[in-house]
C-alpha cells in the first residue's frame, strides 16, 4: 500500500499523523499556495499535477494505490481531477470532507451560490465588510464602494482591491478574538466559503454575538464519491482495503 494524501486541511494534517502512526507509507501534497506550509510527519509534495493527466502519471509512476483528498471543500478543481486520475488509473478513492456550517439561532445569513452572488448580496452603499475567503477570488469585489478587512496566511504581493487592510494570522482562531477583530474595525458584513469544521468557525460565533450580517457561500459541486467525515474515518476506510493494517 502506498496512499497519496491531497492535504490542506487541519483534518488532512491529523490524518497524516494518524497515517504515520499505523506505519502506512503515504505521501502528503500541498498545493503550494502557502510560502509556509505546516510540517507533517509524512514525505512532502508540494505543486500541482499538471491536470489529471499528470496527475494520474503520477500515480503511475508512484505506484500509488489509495488515493485520500483532504483538500480544502473549495479547492474543486484537484477533487475533480483526482476523481478522473483515480478512474483512469484504478486507484480507489476516499474524500476526506468536514461537514458543512448551519445557519442556527441569532445566525444573520445570506446563502449564495458562489462569488457573483455573495457581490450581488453585499449593500451598494459603503460598508465595513470582513472578506474570510482567501486571495484567490478577491478581484470580483474591487467595484464595490465598501472598506474591506482581509485575514491572510501570508503577506500579499498586491491586491486587487482598493480600502483594504490585511492582517496576517493563521489560525485556529478564537470566538473572543474574532470578536474583538470585528470591532475593532467596526465591520458590518462578514462574507465567508461555507468550508466547515471547527478552525474556522469562530468568526461566525463572533458575528451572531455582535449581530453582523453574514454572506455564506455554499461550496461547490463535486462529483459523486466515498466520502467521511474524520480522519479517524480515513483510518478505518484503510483498515477495510487493508486488514493487515488493523493491528497497528
Amino acid at each position: 500500500m502506498r496512499v497519496l494524501l491531497l492535504g490542506g486541511t487541519t483534518e488532512a494534517s491529523r490524518l497524516a499523523q494518524l497515517l504515520a502512526g499505523a506505519g502506512v507509507e503515504a505521501v502528503f501534497s500541498y498545493a503550494g499556495r502557502t510560502a509556509a506550509p505546516v510540517a507533517q510527519p509524512l514525505p512532502l509534495r508540494i505543486g500541482g499535477f499538471g491536470g489529471p493527466a499528470g496527475l494520474a502519471a503520477y500515480l503511475d509512476g508512484q505506484r500509488i494505490t489509495h488515493l485520500i483528498d483532504a483538500t480544502h471543500p473549495f479547492a474543486a478543481q484537484i477533487s475533480r481531477n483526482a476523481q478522473v486520475a483515480c478512474v483512469a488509473q484504478g486507484v480507489p478513492l476516499l474524500a476526506l470532507q468536514r461537514p458543512e456550517w448551519q445557519a442556527g439561532p441569532g445566525d444573520l445569513w445570506t446563502r449564495v451560490p458562489d462569488i457573483a452572488g455573495a457581490v450581488a448580496a453585499l449593500p451598494t452603499s459603503p460598508a465595513r465588510v470582513f472578506l474570510a475567503i482567501g486571495k484567490q477570488t478577491l478581484a470580483p469585489f474591487a467595484p464595490l464602494p465598501h472598506d474591506w478587512l482581509l485575514r491572510l496566511v501570508d503577506p500579499p504581493e498586491a491586491l486587487p482591491l482598493p480600502r483594504a487592510q490585511v492582517v496576517i494570522a493563521r489560525g485556529p482562531f478564537t470566538a473572543e478574538g474574532d470578536r474583538s477583530l470585528m470591532q475593532a474595525h467596526r465591520i458590518t458584513h462578514l462574507v465567508a466559503k461555507n468550508s466547515g469544521g471547527a478552525g474556522a468557525s469562530a468568526k461566525l460565533a463572533a458575528a451572531r454575538d455582535l449581530r453582523i450580517q453574514v454572506v455564506m457561500i455554499d461550496r461547490p459541486a463535486l462529483p459523486d464519491r466515498a466520502t467521511v467525515a474524520t480522519p479517524e474515518l480515513a483510518l478505518d476506510w484503510l483498515h477495510q482495503v487493508a486488514p493487515a493494517l488493523r493491528g497497528a
